[in-house]
């Protein structure tokens, strides 16, 4: 389930149309992650709120927004690239890391909702393999 590099151009291509608006979908995505599967917040216990939009969920989904924009320069080597991040979560954070996929899934739904005409099924194709790629990148340290 690797990307091609046509594939690679065509995720780098969207996220450069995406790149405005990265804030808003990282923002909406974690909303979306911590009310459809509400026991993702048990990550997030410490926040004055979880609450869909509130601050600390906006400032994360930004966070968030702003590793997977640097894994799109990472493309040709996830895993080394994101080794940090992956060590950061498995033994620090100790997230599961099917939380991950979930995760890329609604950022799925916000891109699509965000650049209806740009999330073509080719765009859909490319960026959930490469969301998958990412969550299996992250979940490395946990072998």
């Amino acid at each position: 389930m690797s990307l091609s590099v046509k594939q690679r151009g065509v995720v780098r291509d969207f996220f450069q149309v995406i790149s405005t608006r990265t804030e808003d979908i990282g923002a909406d995505a974690l909303s979306r992650l911590v009310a459809v599967y509400p026991q993702t917040k048990s990550y997030f216990s410490h926040w004055s709120s979880t609450a869909p939009g509130s601050a600390p969920v906006r400032k994360h989904g930004q966070t968030i927004m702003t590793g997977v924009v640097d894994a799109v320069s990472k493309l040709d080597n996830l895993k080394d690239g994101l080794l940090s991040l992956s060590e950061l979560h498995a033994f620090m954070l100790r997230v599961d890391p099917v939380n991950f996929k979930l995760l890329g899934h609604c950022m799925l739904v916000c891109m699509s909702m965000y650049y209806p005409e740009e999330f073509t099924p080719k765009v859909h194709i490319a960026v959930d393999k490469f969301l998958n790629q990412l969550a299996l990148a992250l979940s490395d340290k946990y072998r």
